[in-house]
């Protein structure tokens, strides 16, 4: 077997213990989507102190086979990411039969003594339900502009609880959130938007049913957004808007139809897009938005639609 055999052993690794933290993705490298690559990352940098980029990621994981192999610093990181010391205990992983028989005899041992304890849990679970009953209120979040009250739009926002520093999705439906609190407990929820503050709020169990979370604007990604749509004929002064809200290192990533892949574009290459209105930009659907610390935009993140 190669290395880059063990490479793709090393990827399916790294897929499972994702999915260990984020169960509800079921998919595969293929529809790794550009959130799950956010969570991977922040999974890395918070679990080893380590950075992968995106663009590393699109480069490496996502194709169905690769030719060659990356750079073992790399390798070394997602080995250590899937419970390795690096990628030569990786690669060193066989274990004879003799080990696998007498792990699997182990196991057996090990069932039974689980199966009792199994048991006993769910006899002190039961009684700690009956006594101790966990109550617990359906609530409504919904979230508005801070400065318009206006519902915010459920395509423009995303919502997650937080339990156990993980982000579970929460579905917006007619505008309005539904989550579980508990009486003598917060329920945490984070709030993302591109074209909004992210936000944390914690929710407690309240008199009222209902809770409004105002979301503040980001101005200079409402600005792009209404270039985006508009309709202006005087390219000169988009030019010169544009100039003043983008960082001169901007990165935009275009994510193609169809799965064709993501279009990389530098701050003269998207101004050029931008400054003239086409039935192509009308069609861009901004997700993800990032300032500097001078509060200019410095990456985009774009579906073609």
């Amino acid at each position: 077997m190669t290395q880059t055999d063990r490479f793709q052993e090393l990827k399916q690794e790294v897929l499972l213990e994702y999915q260990r933290h984020y169960p509800y993705f079921q998919g595969n490298w293929k529809n790794f989507g550009s959130q799950d690559i956010q969570n991977l990352i922040h999974l890395i940098e918070e679990s080893l102190n380590e950075r992968i980029s995106e663009k590393w990621i699109y480069t490496h994981l996502k194709p169905d086979a690769n030719e060659k192999l990356p750079r073992k610093d790399m390798l070394n990181i997602l080995s250590r990411f899937v419970g390795y010391s690096g990628w030569d205990e990786f690669i060193h992983k066989d274990k004879s039969d003799a080990e696998l028989k007498s792990l699997q005899a182990l196991g057996r041992r090990r069932k039974r003594r689980i199966l009792f304890g199994v048991i006993a849990l769910l006899a002190a679970v039961g009684i700690l339900v009956y006594f101790f009953p966990n109550e617990e209120k359906t609530h409504v979040i919904e979230l508005k502009n801070e400065f318009t009250k206006e519902n915010l739009k459920s395509d423009e926002v995303k919502i997650y609880q937080l339990e156990d520093n993980k982000k579970i999705p929460l579905e917006i439906k007619d505008q309005k959130i539904e989550v579980k609190v508990h009486k003598d407990k917060a329920t945490k929820i984070v709030i993302e938007s591109p074209y909004y503050k992210n936000r944390t709020v914690e929710i407690q169990q309240p008199e009222q049913s209902q809770t409004d979370v105002l979301m503040k604007p980001d101005d200079y990604a409402m600005m792009l957004k209404a270039f985006i749509g508009s309709d202006i004929k005087d390219w000169q002064t988009r030019k010169l808007q544009l100039d003043k809200i983008l960082s001169d290192d901007l990165e935009v990533l275009l994510m193609l139809k169809n799965d064709l892949g993501t279009e990389y574009l530098n701050k003269k290459e998207f101004s050029a897009k931008l400054i003239i209105p086409t039935d192509a930009v009308r069609r861009m659907r901004i997700v993800e938005v990032n300032s500097d610390k001078d509060n200019r935009i410095n990456f985009i993140r774009i579906i073609q639609e």
